[in-house]
């Protein structure tokens, strides 16, 4: 016997990829939701490649009763509406939106990095995915925390225009074309024109100076991997469709060597390394696009510190940073407390 399994905001990007994550990695369902607001009422999208179409339901009436998991990726507003009434009616709610994840009473979760902590999820029946930019990174960085305890992290991201959303992509699309044949390229998404361009801001400005999304890097990686960590972020958007990247400066407490962070990384779950000192031996975000990996390159010592450490992290941020990472999380919930059949 499977689940009944909801996918709410099944119409956007990062919904659809969840139904073709469930789809392909086989995920136990009896029954698939599609579920979105009342303008995408009726219309149909596609359950992976099984050839199997699913009209989407109006989120207004919708009845979560009777329903195992709803995979919410409709944004704070909507989720603010309906996750607590999919969670009191018995569905437990893993949410891809900002709304919850530091909520002390919501587990914050990256399966490979802090599975543990899903055990906290009955207090209110809802489990928080982690930003994007973070749920790669403590992929990356809880190996090597094991190993050699991290003081410290300075990270630059190198983020793509599909983490703003389908109005992101399209900017950068209608802006590369406008400016091939002439035409203006004013931004509408963005705060200044992202094609051929990069943009040092991601969310809203904070009254230290910092942005949001770069908040949101330190606080969730304190709560996800360790709260004595101090982290500092600059996060950039940049011209790329899908893909995130980040560079990475990890300071440890104890020594660790390239070679030994190579090692330990190799082994790692969720992680590829691809690290070869040679033209085109590291992974860029073109090759990341549709694989379920964290890619690693370019692991080297840092000279300028005692026990540091550089390193290239590069990740589907439509995949592990949302879809991917929502999935794991119903597969841990099933294994741990949903079990069936």
């Amino acid at each position: 016997m499977g689940y009944r399994v909801v996918v709410v905001g099944a119409t956007g990007n990062v919904g659809r990829e969840m139904l073709n994550i469930l789809a392909e990695r086989e995920f136990p369902a009896d029954e698939i939701a599609a579920v979105a607001s009342p303008r995408s009422t009726g219309t149909e999208v596609e359950y992976g490649d099984t050839g199997k179409k699913i009209k989407v339901k109006n989120i207004e009436h919708f009845d979560f009763t009777g329903w195992d998991i709803a995979l919410f990726a409709a944004g704070s507003g909507p989720t603010a509406e309906y996750a607590p009434k999919a969670a009191a009616a018995g569905c437990v709610v893993i949410d891809n939106s900002s709304l919850y994840r530091m909520d002390p009473d919501v587990p914050l979760i990256v399966p490979e990095v802090n599975p543990d902590a899903i055990d906290g999820y009955k207090k209110k029946n809802i489990i928080a995915n982690p930003n994007c930019s973070t749920a790669q990174m403590v992929v990356a960085l809880k190996p090597l925390h094991d190993a050699a305890i991290i003081k410290r992290v300075v990270v630059s991201t190198y983020q793509s225009v599909s983490g703003a959303g389908k109005e992101g992509m399209d900017e950068l699309f209608e802006q590369s074309r406008n400016i091939f044949v002439g035409d203006s390229a004013e931004p509408k998404k963005f705060t200044k024109q992202i094609a051929f361009n990069v943009i040092p801001h991601i969310d809203v400005f904070l009254d230290d100076g910092y942005t949001k999304e770069e908040w949101k890097m330190v606080v969730e990686t304190k709560k996800i991997l360790d709260p004595k960590i101090k982290l500092t972020a600059t996060c950039v958007r940049v011209p790329v469709f899908v893909g995130h990247s980040e560079a990475l400066n990890i300071e440890f407490e104890n020594e660790i060597s390239a070679e030994e962070a190579q090692n330990i990384l190799r082994e790692a779950p969720g992680i590829m390394l691809v690290d070869k000192r040679e033209d085109g031996g590291y992974v860029t975000p073109i090759e990341s696009v549709g694989d379920s990996a964290t890619y690693i390159s370019r692991v080297r010592e840092d000279p300028t510190v005692e026990n540091g450490l550089a390193l290239w992290c590069v990740s589907d941020n439509l995949r592990k940073g949302a879809a991917l990472n929502a999935v794991q999380i119903a597969e841990l919930l099933g294994r741990r407390h949903l079990k069936k059949g």
